[in-house]
């Protein structure tokens, strides 16, 4: 009975954590459209700019942190960008 209950709390424990991330790429990808719209997701001025962009050569993703001035709001995203042509 103590590995059933053991299983279930595990179980919860996981679909807990799968569901969080979930929301989590959810409102990330939110944050991502408004400012690629030009407004800050967090006071909603226009004006957010691209204070650092990152990445490892010509394939592989690109790390774009982006700052908006009058909230001081700063985050960073991972795109994806197309793969090489050899």
């Amino acid at each position: 009975m103590n590995t059933l209950y053991l299983i279930l709390f595990l179980l919860i424990i996981l679909i807990g954590s799968v569901a969080t991330y979930i929301y989590y790429l959810k409102e990330k990808n939110h944050e991502l459209e408004s400012i690629k719209r030009g407004f800050c997701p967090k006071c909603g001025q226009k004006g957010i700019m691209l204070t650092d962009q990152r990445s490892a050569g010509c394939c592989g993703p690109k790390i774009l942190t982006f700052t908006c001035p009058h909230c001081e709001y700063t985050n960073s995203f991972s795109i994806e960008t197309p793969s090489c042509s050899s």
